[in-house]
């Protein structure tokens, strides 16, 4: 039987191996700590858990226009208009099964065949593995921490080739944490206008900073193609909902792909969400907020001690990016010696990207700071 030759250029996710290892020492017994993957250890707020009950209850459990609810797109704009001063066009947003639906879109409307992406290394795999299967080109940009791991618009500029149709970038960023200012969004977006492309902006973090503004892209780039989700932020992992915002002559293309590739987003989840966005609800998720924020000053302190560098503090996600060339050549044997030895489990450079991968890990504060000081005393014995 064949296989796709494109599958070729999509790697497998160190993490996941990592994750079910450290699931199978769990299942064995073992006290393990998981600071591996990137999923907020709160659960979904309760008003939103009810709201999805109630709409199973009332039998939404139907096909939802392609594009999703119309109430809930009008939820969304109403959302930018009120935390970020950006008035949108709720016709412009499309609702999708998770940022994964919406960066699928958004490569589709604007990667053919060759076509290069410019992106960062280090950052979040599925961004390269994605342009590969529509046969595209990643075209890595490689930051290092001068840049707080961020392509700017000179990088952009810079690395632009004759079959590059888009830039893409993440504010916050996985798996660095770091975030970009407005200016330099500003400037992406007229870089990537100068040279006839796109640019394309993950905002899933969006609302996750500490000390940070939070804006929207949208606000300095009204052609920016913005992907967010209700993941992150509002800690609806597995209810798979996100949502793409397009300038409005992709809307009817958008639309048409989405009929296409995945007919409508989850009708219960999109029930459910329209809860995240009541005072009640926001008024919670800003207080794990606030806690995300102390897990992370936690770790800056802490980390240190073991021989970590962290050359560039992350602002925003759940995530530390930490130098650990001081201690290991080696990164990705370094978690596996995290842990096979004291069962704690973090994710090596090398899932992220070629630039310097082996001198990273990236630790998501996804615990409480309790367990974190607990995987810090018992990652300190590793040598």
């Amino acid at each position: 039987m064949k296989l796709s030759k494109r599958l070729s250029a999509i790697a497998p996710f160190q993490v996941m191996a990592i994750l079910e290892k450290a699931r199978a020492l769990q299942a064995a017994g073992h006290d393990v700590i998981h600071l591996e993957v990137g999923e907020p250890d709160f659960a979904t707020p309760d008003a939103i858990v009810e709201a999805g009950r109630a709409a199973l209850a009332a039998g939404h459990t139907f096909y939802t226009a392609a594009q999703g609810l119309p109430a809930l797109r009008e939820a969304i704009a109403a959302f930018y208009r009120q935390r970020f001063a950006v008035t949108l066009d709720p016709a412009r947003i499309i609702v999708t099964p998770g940022a994964s639906g919406a960066l699928q879109i958004a490569l589709s409307l604007l990667v053919d065949e060759g076509d290069g992406v410019l992106m960062a290394d280090p950052t979040y795999p599925c961004n390269r593995h994605f342009v590969s299967l529509l046969g595209g080109q990643p075209q890595a940009v490689a930051v290092g921490a001068e840049r707080r791991y961020q392509p700017l618009a000179d990088d952009v500029a810079a690395h632009w080739q004759p079959n590059t149709v888009a830039a893409m970038v993440a504010t916050p960023a996985n798996p660095t944490g770091t975030v970009l200012t407005a200016d330099e969004i500003a400037a992406l977006a007229a870089t990537c206008r100068a040279h006839g492309g796109a640019l394309i902006v993950d905002e899933i973090y969006q609302g996750l900073t500490y000390g940070a503004d939070s804006f929207s892209a949208l606000a300095l780039a009204d052609d920016a193609f913005v992907i967010n989700s209700f993941s992150k932020y509002f800690q609806m992992t597995g209810w798979r909902l996100g949502w793409l915002v397009v300038p409005e002559s992709y809307v009817e293309p958008a639309i048409r792909l989405a009929q296409n590739l995945f007919l409508c987003p989850p009708a219960a989840a999109q029930h459910a969400a329209l809860a995240a966005f009541a005072p009640a609800t926001l008024d919670v998720l800003e207080h794990r907020r606030a806690e995300f924020g102390r897990r992370r000053d936690f770790l800056l302190q802490a980390l240190p001690a073991l021989g970590w560098r962290i050359p560039a503090q992350p602002d925003g996600a759940f995530y530390v990016y930490a130098d650990v060339s001081a201690v290991t050549a080696d990164s990705f044997a370094y978690c596996q010696r995290m842990l096979d030895e004291v069962k704690v489990a973090i994710t090596p450079g090398a899932d992220f990207g070629s630039n310097e991968a082996g001198r990273y890990v990236r630790v998501a504060y996804t615990t409480s700071v309790e367990r974190l000081a607990e995987a810090v005393a018992r990652m300190q014995t590793v040598r």
